[in-house]
């Protein structure tokens, strides 16, 4: 997959292991503290071309959300986007959290899509859940 650096520190996404399915995103900007209950926008400095078919899903490190309670917002990149990959963390923990540059702050997820066309109809076909919504299965 192709990706364009847009800032001359930017760092090229990495996988951490053989089987990871995530590519490492790496921040690109200035110190930053994300304070509890808080959440920003962090630069990456790249961008990138995902392959038509396919789009890019943004998911939390594991590991900052364990220790920190860091989380992230949004998360959709459309294969048909040129502009820089920007990760929206949130902090969910009890503590201010450092972001400096070359971290790793989240991880992107190519995965495929299949492109469905909307209709109106007058009726859906019936399952056995039917309208029921939260809780409605169980606990």
């Amino acid at each position: 997959m192709n990706f364009k650096r847009l800032k001359p520190n930017a760092t090229l996404p990495t996988y951490a292991s053989n089987e990871a399915a995530g590519l490492d995103l790496y921040y690109c900007g200035d110190e930053y503290e994300l304070f509890p209950g808080d959440y920003h926008a962090f630069g990456t400095g790249i961008a990138c071309a995902i392959p038509k078919g396919f789009y890019g899903r943004i998911e939390p490190r594991s590991g900052l959300a364990v220790r920190h309670g860091i989380d992230v917002l949004a998360g959709t990149i459309d294969s048909d986007y040129r502009g820089e990959l920007v990760v929206v963390l949130i902090n969910h923990g009890h503590r201010q959290w450092k972001v400096t540059e070359g971290m790793r702050i989240a991880q992107m997820v190519i995965k495929p899509y299949e492109k469905v066309q909307p209709v109106w109809v007058d009726e859906l076909c019936s399952t056995i859940r039917g309208g029921g919504g939260f809780g409605s299965t169980g606990d």
